[in-house]
């Protein structure tokens, strides 16, 4: 039996706040209302939308409203026209990294994932028995999400669209926040990173992917090449050439590397100061922080791993602009907030 949106509001209402005000949230089957302000939040397409705009004067450039209207046009990732519960499984655990997530997040833990896109991972790793809150500020891929979890009873998915630099949770209420590729595509990825990071229980994690400075050379490079010839040598990509995929994946994938309107990208040595400023260890990169080290069958990615020094992480960088471009230029970070933190 699904549970719908009003009887997970109901169930979870401790997890819940007004975006705009941080009140307390009153919900029903018609929608939420706030206590403390006037603000009213209902349904868009069966997707509760918990969406407030950032203020006007907040950042020098607000790409919201830009980036909000090319995943309304190309959802990111797309499914296949075959997936089941069982094929997401059997392709998400053919990643390393997404296997050993799965295995080592705790049952019974409560995760959400920030700008969830398609929601593939949110669903994924909603099959063990965690409640798993997918957020994005794309109606369209949420729409496609539910539609999956909805076809699939993954009843403990969950999905509304929300602006995660104005969170709709109350703070420290997450066992794991996951925000991967999605601060690179905002205002402000400092400020972003910060938002979620206060999501986040005393003892709990957060993963964060972004593009890499040095990685993504590569990209930048075929992009530039893809653009001045009309798309021609799509071949230098394998992603978009994968006849083993959908062809709407694989446009899904060329858009989202090639044609976003806006990108920015990042160290692990900045995301370091992004932790000092929120308070929260260093726990684990992906590639590591010291050269010559692969990620392993067995690796333990929510146990602390020795941090590269700066002259390694110079060497790591340096070896991103020869590899880098396997997936799109991309690393992870995983941190965690002490048990003690104020």
């Amino acid at each position: 039996m699904h549970q719908t949106t009003a009887e997970f509001f109901r169930t979870h209402a401790d997890l819940f706040c007004c975006p705009r005000c941080g009140g307390e949230l009153r919900s029903d089957d018609a929608g939420s209302r706030c206590v403390s302000c006037p603000a009213t939040f209902g349904q868009r397409d069966g997707v509760p939308s918990l969406f407030v705009p950032n203020d006007g004067g907040d950042f020098s450039r607000d790409v919201t409203d830009e980036i909000k209207a090319f995943y309304e046009a190309n959802p990111f990732p797309n499914y296949d026209d075959f997936d089941d519960t069982a094929s997401l499984v059997d392709k998400s655990r053919t990643s390393l990294f997404a296997k050993l997530l799965d295995e080592q997040i705790p049952h019974g833990a409560r995760v959400i994932e920030c700008g969830c896109g398609t929601g593939q991972l949110t669903n994924f790793l909603s099959v063990a028995t965690r409640t798993v809150v997918g957020t994005d500020l794309c109606l369209n891929s949420l729409k496609m999400a539910t539609a999956f979890k909805d076809q699939n009873a993954l009843d403990r998915a969950h999905f509304l669209q929300m602006n995660l630099f104005r969170p709709c949770f109350r703070p420290r209420t997450f066992d794991l926040v996951i925000s991967n590729g999605v601060l690179h595509h905002t205002s402000d990825p400092r400020r972003g990173f910060k938002s979620i990071a206060n999501l986040v229980k005393p003892g709990g994690y957060i993963l964060v992917g972004l593009y890499h400075t040095y990685g993504r050379l590569a990209t930048d490079v075929r992009r530039w090449l893809f653009s001045i010839t009309n798309n021609r040598f799509m071949f230098l990509d394998r992603h978009a050439v994968d006849r083993r995929v959908s062809a709407s994946k694989r446009h899904a994938w060329f858009m989202d590397q090639y044609k976003n309107p806006h990108e920015s990208k990042h160290t692990v040595g900045e995301v370091l100061e992004w932790l000092k400023e929120v308070g929260f260890d260093f726990v684990h990169a992906i590639p590591k922080t010291f050269p010559f080290s692969e990620l392993a069958e067995d690796e333990r990615l929510f146990r602390p791993e020795r941090l590269g020094n700066r002259f390694e992480r110079l060497l790591v960088n340096l070896g991103l602009m020869v590899t880098g471009h396997r997936e799109g230029g991309f690393f992870i970070v995983i941190a965690r907030r002490p048990t003690s933190s104020s």
